[in-house]
């Protein structure tokens, strides 16, 4: 199956690079590029990607305003975003506008592409030294949410497997209950911990000592 790629990124020079290193891959497909915010929205709209690799700074609309116009816009296109900063800040801020992964530019070359096929089968990618900069801001957080036992076993089991990258169908094959089962149990998860998206978990997961980034 190829995966539909559109790719944002204000410099040109680097977005040739990444065009070229993915149509060199037989199953990925670029089917569109720009070096704004109000453009890429236009391409995402006509040419309805699977993955939109996402610069964060750029001039005009960045890319926390595009992601976010994109939620309220209920597009189905995945997010990876893609920046030359790993600082905490610009990784939360996108994680709450709704990325499904966090990359970047130092590791573009080497793991742009496993970030890609992650983020197209649904898993929720971060490089290696993003996860570390998660990691270090959850230890130095208070708990500020409910403890584990909060969840009934298979509420727990669920939420350790959402929270490792597994989408719900996967979830339900690993543990032989039924898709919309995994989707009451996850909904349940939220509900009763006040999380509200897929990086929420996650972080919670990590944080309860229940799961490694």
């Amino acid at each position: 199956m190829t995966i539909r790629v559109a790719l944002c990124d204000d410099h040109r020079m680097l977005r040739d690079a990444l065009t070229a290193m993915l149509v060199a891959e037989g199953d990925i497909e670029v089917v569109g590029t720009a070096s704004d915010g109000e453009a890429i929205l236009e391409v995402v709209r006509a040419q309805a990607p699977d993955v939109l690799v996402l610069d964060i700074s750029m001039d005009g609309m960045g890319g926390v305003e595009v992601a976010q116009r994109l939620q309220r816009m209920n597009s189905p296109v995945k997010i990876l975003a893609l920046s030359a900063y790993s600082d905490r800040h610009f990784v939360q801020e996108m994680l709450k506008a709704g990325v499904a992964g966090y990359l970047t530019k130092a590791g573009a070359t080497t793991d742009l592409i496993r970030a890609i096929r992650d983020t197209a089968a649904g898993k929720t990618y971060l490089s290696p030294d993003i996860a570390g900069v998660l990691v270090a801001s959850i230890v130095t957080e208070t708990p500020s949410v409910p403890p584990p036992a909060v969840l009934s076993p298979r509420e727990h089991q669920v939420l350790c497997l959402i929270a490792e990258g597994m989408r719900s169908i996967d979830v339900a094959e690993r543990i032989g209950i039924a898709v919309a089962t995994v989707e009451v149990h996850r909904r349940n998860v939220m509900r009763k911990l006040d999380l509200h998206n897929i990086a929420d978990l996650t972080r919670y997961a990590v944080r309860s000592g229940m799961t490694k980034l």
